[in-house]
């Protein structure tokens, strides 16, 4: 079987306190029910420091005051979606070091919300079983001394979680 791509471009923000990291509970996508950075698709002709503030605040219920863009990398895996069997997500990367507003352990939920809230894990707590690839990504980032790899990342195997990771309540 030739792999065929389904490729999404996305920004996403690392928050971190005292070696933990803001996460969401993720509800959709090939991350669905595992925990995942706050961030996303862009619309049509958003700036891409507009999505990840816009992306963060409908995510999380903070608003990024200062940011700065890290870089960018994809992540490449099976996945079985519509007609494609592989997923390449290119993602852009920012570090978020100054908010405003209240962390949402659940947020508004609308069409194309894949959100259900945030909340902030330990670093150590999060690996292959529970996290996407971009939360790990996050967490190589902030355990190596903040030095961006934009190097990608391809798993030759992906499992799509059939039960939260993070139960019924956060």
């Amino acid at each position: 079987m030739s792999k065929k791509f389904h490729r999404a471009f996305s920004v996403y923000g690392i928050i971190s306190y005292h070696n933990r990291l803001v996460v969401i509970k993720k509800n959709g996508g090939p991350y669905i029910n595992r925990y995942d950075l706050p961030g996303g698709s862009l619309e049509d002709g958003e700036p891409l420091q507009n999505a990840i503030v816009r992306e963060i605040k409908e995510e999380t219920g903070l608003v990024p005051i200062q940011l700065e863009q890290l870089g960018v990398t994809s992540f490449r895996f099976p996945w079985q979606y519509k007609h494609w069997n592989y997923n390449q997500h290119i993602c852009v990367f920012y570090e978020i070091t100054n908010l405003n507003g209240k962390m949402a352990s659940q947020v508004t939920q609308f069409i194309g919300q894949d959100s259900l809230g945030a909340l902030e894990i330990p670093l150590a707590n999060l690996n292959i079983n529970n996290a996407s690839p971009l939360v790990l990504k996050a967490k190589d980032f902030l355990e190596h001394d903040k030095i961006f790899d934009s190097g990608d990342w391809t798993y030759d195997e992906w499992d799509i979680l059939d039960r939260p990771v993070f139960g019924k309540k956060s």
